[in-house]
């Protein structure tokens, strides 16, 4: 039986953290947008800095009362951890 659990993943390991959250505020209507970024499919590797850091970029837009775009980007290391985040056309909110 452990052989099988082995086999087919039964470890209680826990996964990695795969997501990066946050929220952006529209400076037209107030409202407050979510965002994620996957971190295992998103980032581009930018290849001026030497290929360790990554690069995402992600344009949101609310619900539909207001169409406004706000666009975010972000820099990451290799290991995923946040270096840089941008918000053009909004701000974050925590």
């Amino acid at each position: 039986m452990s052989f099988l659990q082995k086999f087919f993943g039964g470890s209680s390991a826990k996964p990695e953290k795969r997501y990066y959250t946050f929220s952006v505020k529209c400076p037209r209507c107030g409202e407050i947008i979510s965002g994620r970024v996957d971190l295992d499919n998103d980032p581009s590797v930018e290849y001026e800095e030497g290929g360790d850091v990554y690069y995402a970029r992600k344009v949101l837009m609310g619900d539909g009362r207001c169409f406004q775009r706000v666009e975010v980007t972000f820099k990451f290391t290799r290991a995923r951890t946040l270096i840089e985040q941008h918000v053009t056309g909004g701000e974050f909110v925590s």
